[in-house]
C-alpha cells in the first residue's frame, strides 16, 4: 500500500501533471486510449472466470475426481470398456455443467446490464453518465449523497462531504473529506482527508474529484487481488457439500464390503475388484453439479422474465427459503412519490411563509435530497415569485445526517442579514426552538406550546401525513467566509409545518396477502415515526397493535432484542444500525431473512440479511449490497420470485432424494446378492451402462413441474429429512431387486446362465430407478394427481426403451446381454406396478407421520 499512499498524498498540482489532467475532462479518444492502457475499472473478484479457471473448478469437484480415479484404475486393469464408459460419464457431466454455467453467466451479465450503476463524469467538456467499469485514471467525476465512490480519487472541490469508510476501516463513524492538502503520519492512505477510495460511499454533501487509480490498482483492489476468490459458501452450498460427502462415505463403506464379500466367496479377486469398482461408479451422483447449475440458471432466466434480476445464482434458494421479509416502508410499501399537501403555521392554518422558507431550504441545499425535497421543489413558481437569485445569496449549509434528522441552509438577504433556515423531523427540531411564531408575532415557547404542536403533528400523522418542521433564526454580522456548524442550530423560531402524503402502492395489500399465503411473515422496519407508520400499515393490512421504537431498541440486550424481534411486526424511528440488529436477532432465532430497501440507510441491513432485495431506482450502494433487484415497482413480483426460488430448490431436492434413496437401496441389493450368488450380480460394464443411461434420463429434471401445494412453505436444507427419506424409501427398491433375483434364479433357472441373470437385473434395475423419480417428485398420487413435465416423461420413456433394446441389439454380446423370455416382461410389469403401490404407500405414511418435504 506504500506506493498508493505516496501517490495519493502528492501535492495537487504535481498529481494533476502526473495524471494528465484536463479541466474540461478527457476527450473520448483519450479515454479510450487510457481504457486500453489500464483496463476496465473492475477488481479481481468481480472479473468473470476464464474458460480454463471454470474448467478447473469443474475438474476439482470431488465427484469428478472420484470418477476419474476409478477410470484410471479401470484402464490400468485393462478393462477398456469400463474405462470408456466411465470417462464418457465424466465428460458428459463436465461438458453439460460447463456450458450450462456459461449460459447462466451470460444470461446473468445481460441481466446485470439492465441494472443501472453509473458514474457522473466530465468528458469532452460535458457532464455525462457512464458505466462504472468505463472510468479511467484522469477522469473528473461528480459525487453526491448515495453514490458509491467508483475509484480511488483526489478531491478537487467539496461541500459538506461525509463518507462512510467502514468497508475499508471497520470504523462506523463518518469521515468528513475536503480539498485541502493532507498528509498521513503513518503512511496510511485512509488517513488522507482529501482522498476517497473505492469501496466507500457518500452519505451527504457533494464533491468533484480526479480519478487516480482504477480496478486492481485501487487500495481496495490491492486487497482484493490477494484475497480474490469465490464468495463464502451459502447454507445451500454447505448442504450440497454435506450431501456429496454423505454419498462418498457410503461409497467408502460399501465398496470395500462388496470387494471383500465377492473376493472371499468366489476367490476371484480381480473380478471382485472390477465389480466393486463398477459399484463405486454406480453409486456416484455425478449429475448433481450439472442438475444444480441447470436449475439455478433456468430459475434466474425465469425470474428475469418476471422483472426480477438475480445477481448471484445461489441466492435463488435463499429466496425460496425466506420465511421473514423485513422491508422499509418508503418506496417499497408506499409509492415513494409524495406530494406536498399542506403548509401550516403552528396553529394548523395555511401559511405561505412556511412554504417560502421550505422552498428556500430545499432550493439551496446540495446534500442528500430526498423525495420530500422533490415535492417542495415541484412548486417552481416560487423561484420567480421570491426572486431567489436576486434576493438571496447562499452562505453555507449544514448537511443532513441520519442522527440529527435535519439540515439547514444559511442565506443572506439584500440587507446583509444572514438567515438560518432549518428543516427536519419535528421531535428533533422542537428541542432546538426557544420561540414560536404565531401570526406575525413571536413568543417564548412554553411547554403547553410544545404539547399543542405535538398534538397537531400527531393528528396529521394519524391521517397518513408525513410532517417536517420549519424553523429559522436571523444571525447578524455574517460574512461570505463564515462557516456554520451544528452548534448554530440553536435558539430557533418555530415557524410551522410542511405535510406530505405518500400513499401505499396499489399492489401492496395484495402482495402482502400473497406472501402470507406463502407462509412469509412481513415486518416493517422504518425510520419514520410510529403514527404515520401505523396508518400506512393499517391501510395495507399489517397488524399494528404494538410498534417497537428505535430508542427502546437502543437499550436492549441482544437476548431481549431477539425476543422482541419475534413478537413485533412493526418497528419505527429506526436508524440503520437498528435495522441491522433486528435482522441479526431474527437470524439467531433460526429464520431466513429477506430485507427490501432502496436507500443509503438500508445498505447495512441489505448486507446483513440472508437475501437483500432492492429496486433499480435505488441508490448505488443499496443495489450493490443486494442479491435480488426488482425492475418494476409492483410488489407482486416478490411472490413470483419466492415461488420460483422454491420451485428451483424443489427440483434439486428431487434429484438428491432420488439419487440418495436409489443408491442406498442398491447397497442392500449388491451386498445381499454378492453373498449368495456364485457369480457377480451384474458385470461391471453393465453397471456402468445402467448408470450412464440413468444419468441421461435425469438431465430433464430442471424442466419438471412442482406442485402448487409444495410452494406454500419456505424450504430449507434439511439433512435429517433426507436421511429419513433414504432409510424408508431406499430399501423398497431392494425388495423388488430381491424379487427379481428370486424370479431369475427359480423361475428362469439362471443359476446356470449368468448372462440371463445379469440381463434380468439390468433391465429391472434401470426401469425401477427411472420410475422412482416420478413417484418421489410429488406428495400426491403419482401419474394421477400430479404428472411430470413432458420433457421428463419423454426422457424416461426413451431411456427405458433404449435399455430394453440393448438386450437384443448388435451391442448385446459386447455388453454381455441375452434375450429375455416373454414371461419376464409380464412379470416385470407386475413388479413395477407393485413397486409404485408400495413406494406410494410408504411416501404417504412418511408425509402423515413426519410431514416429509416431498
Amino acid at each position: 500500500m506504500k506506493s498508493i499512499s505516496n501517490e495519493m498524498g502528492l501535492p495537487l498540482n504535481e498529481l494533476k501533471t502526473r495524471m494528465g489532467f484536463f479541466r474540461e475532462g478527457l476527450t473520448t479518444q483519450e479515454a479510450t486510449k487510457r481504457l486500453q492502457q489500464y483496463g476496465f475499472n473492475e477488481i479481481a473478484k468481480e472479473k468473470p472466470l476464464s474458460a480454463l479457471k471454470r474448467l478447473w473448478n469443474h475438474l476439482k469437484n470431488p465427484l469428478v475426481i472420484l470418477l476419474s480415479v476409478l477410470g484410471v484404475v479401470s484402464w490400468l486393469t485393462s478393462d477398456i470398456r469400463a474405462t470408456i464408459v466411465i470417462f464418457v460419464m465424466v465428460l458428459l457431466g463436465i461438458i453439460l455443467r460447463y456450458f450450462q454455467e456459461m449460459r447462466a453467466d451470460k444470461a446473468a451479465e445481460k441481466l446485470k446490464a439492465m441494472v443501472s450503476t453509473h458514474a457522473s463524469v466530465r468528458r469532452d467538456n460535458k457532464d455525462i453518465e457512464i458505466p462504472l467499469k468505463m472510468l479511467v485514471p484522469g477522469d473528473i467525476i461528480m459525487l453526491g449523497a448515495g453514490d458509491m465512490v467508483p475509484a480511488d480519487v483526489r478531491i478537487l472541490s467539496a461541500k459538506d462531504l461525509f463518507v462512510n469508510q467502514a468497508a475499508l476501516t471497520g470504523e462506523s463513524l463518518l469521515v468528513e473529506k475536503n480539498d485541502k492538502e493532507s498528509h498521513s503520519e503513518n503512511n496510511n492512505p485512509l488517513e488522507l482527508l482529501n482522498t476517497c477510495f473505492l469501496g466507500t460511499n457518500v452519505i451527504s454533501g457533494s464533491a468533484t474529484a480526479l480519478v487516480i487509480h482504477t480496478g486492481d490498482d485501487t487500495y481496495f483492489g490491492n486487497i482484493a487481488y490477494n484475497l480474490a476468490g469465490e464468495r463464502q459458501p451459502t447454507s445451500f452450498d454447505k448442504g450440497i457439500n454435506r450431501f456429496t460427502w454423505l454419498m462418498i462415505r457410503f461409497i467408502f463403506i460399501m465398496v470395500p464390503a462388496v470387494f471383500l464379500i465377492n473376493g472371499l466367496s468366489r476367490h476371484n479377486w480381480v473380478e471382485a475388484f472390477l465389480f466393486a469398482l463398477a459399484v463405486a461408479v454406480g453409486l456416484t451422483p455425478e449429475m448433481l453439479p450439472m442438475i444444480i447449475s441447470v436449475n439455478l440458471s433456468k430459475g434466474a432466466i425465469a425470474m428475469s422474465r418476471k422483472k426480477v434480476i438475480v445477481k448471484r445464482l445461489n441466492s435463488i434458494q435463499n429466496f425460496g427459503a425466506m420465511d421473514v421479509l423485513c422491508t422499509d416502508k418508503t418506496g417499497t410499501i408506499t409509492r415513494g412519490k409524495i406530494v406536498l399537501e399542506q403548509h401550516l403555521d403552528v396553529k394548523g392554518g395555511e401559511s405561505q411563509k412556511v412554504l417560502d422558507f421550505g422552498y428556500l431550504n430545499s432550493f439551496y441545499h446540495t446534500g442528500l435530497k430526498n423525495i420530500m425535497d422533490d415535492a417542495i421543489l415541484d412548486h417552481e413558481e416560487l423561484e420567480t415569485a421570491l426572486k431567489i437569485k436576486d434576493t438571496y445569496k447562499k452562505i453555507d449549509e449544514i448537511p443532513f445526517d441520519f442522527v440529527r434528522k435535519r439540515m439547514s441552509v444559511v442565506v443572506e438577504d439584500k440587507t446583509g442579514l444572514n438567515m438560518l433556515i432549518c428543516k427536519g423531523a419535528v421531535e428533533n427540531l422542537l428541542d432546538l426552538c426557544t420561540q414560536v411564531e404565531v401570526g406575525r408575532e413571536m413568543k417564548v415557547m412554553k411547554n403547553e406550546d410544545r404539547e399543542e404542536c405535538l398534538q397537531l403533528v400527531h393528528r396529521l400523522n394519524s391521517n397518513g401525513f408525513r410532517v417536517l418542521a420549519i424553523a429559522y433564526k436571523y444571525i447578524p454580522g455574517g460574512s461570505d467566509e463564515q462557516v456554520y456548524k451544528t452548534a448554530d442550530e440553536s435558539d430557533l423560531v418555530l415557524l410551522g409545518y410542511l405535510s406530505f402524503f405518500d400513499p401505499p402502492k396499489e399492489t401492496a395489500s395484495e402482495a402482502l396477502q400473497r406472501l402470507e399465503k406463502l407462509n412469509i411473515e412481513v415486518k416493517i422496519l422504518t425510520g419514520d415515526n410510529e403514527a404515520i407508520t401505523a396508518y400506512i400499515c393499517k391501510k395495507v393490512g399489517i397488524k399494528t397493535e404494538q410498534v417497537l421504537l428505535g430508542p427502546a431498541i437502543e437499550n436492549m440486550t441482544e437476548e431481549q432484542l431477539k425476543e422482541a424481534a419475534g413478537n413485533y411486526n412493526v418497528f419505527a424511528r429506526l436508524v440503520p444500525t437498528h435495522k441491522k440488529r433486528i435482522i441479526q436477532a431474527l437470524q439467531k432465532s433460526g429464520h431466513v431473512i429477506g430485507f427490501m430497501g432502496d436507500g443509503i440507510n438500508d445498505a447495512p441491513a441489505l448486507k446483513a440479511a440472508d437475501i437483500g432485495i432492492s429496486v433499480d431506482s435505488a441508490v448505488d450502494v443499496a443495489k450493490e449490497s443486494s442479491d435480488i433487484i426488482l425492475l418494476e415497482t409492483s410488489l407482486l413480483v416478490l411472490e413470483q420470485g419466492v415461488a420460483e426460488g422454491r420451485r428451483v430448490f424443489g427440483n434439486i431436492i428431487k434429484y438428491i432424494e432420488m439419487a440418495a434413496s436409489s443408491n442406498f437401496g442398491n447397497m442392500f441389493s449388491v451386498v445381499g446378492a454378492s453373498a449368495f450368488l456364485p457369480f457377480v450380480p451384474m458385470l461391471p460394464i453393465q453397471i456402468l451402462t445402467n448408470n450412464l443411461l440413468y444419468d441421461f434420463s435425469q438431465t430433464t429434471i430442471p424442466t419438471d413441474n412442482v406442485d402448487k401445494e409444495w410452494l406454500i412453505k419456505p424450504r430449507k436444507w434439511a439433512i435429517g429429512e433426507l436421511q429419513r427419506f433414504i432409510l424408508f424409501i431406499g430399501p423398497i427398491s431392494s425388495i423388488f431387486d430381491y424379487i427379481t433375483f428370486f424370479i431369475m434364479w427359480f423361475i428362469f433357472h439362471a443359476k446356470n446362465n449368468e448372462a440371463l441373470f445379469h440381463t434380468g437385473w439390468f433391465v429391472e434395475s434401470l426401469f425401477t430407478q427411472t420410475l422412482i423419480i416420478h413417484i418421489i417428485r410429488t406428495n400426491k398420487i403419482s401419474f394421477i394427481q400430479s404428472r411430470a413435465s413432458w420433457q421428463l416423461i419423454t426422457s424416461s420413456i426413451i431411456i427405458v426403451f433404449v435399455g430394453a433394446w440393448l438386450t437384443v441389439s448388435p451391442l448385446a454380446t459386447t455388453l454381455g446381454f441375452v434375450s429375455l423370455p416373454p414371461l419376464y416382461w409380464s412379470l416385470l410389469v407386475l413388479i413395477l406396478f407393485c413397486y409404485i403401490i408400495l413406494t406410494q404407500l410408504m411416501k404417504s405414511w412418511l408425509i402423515r407421520r413426519y410431514g416429509a418435504s416431498r
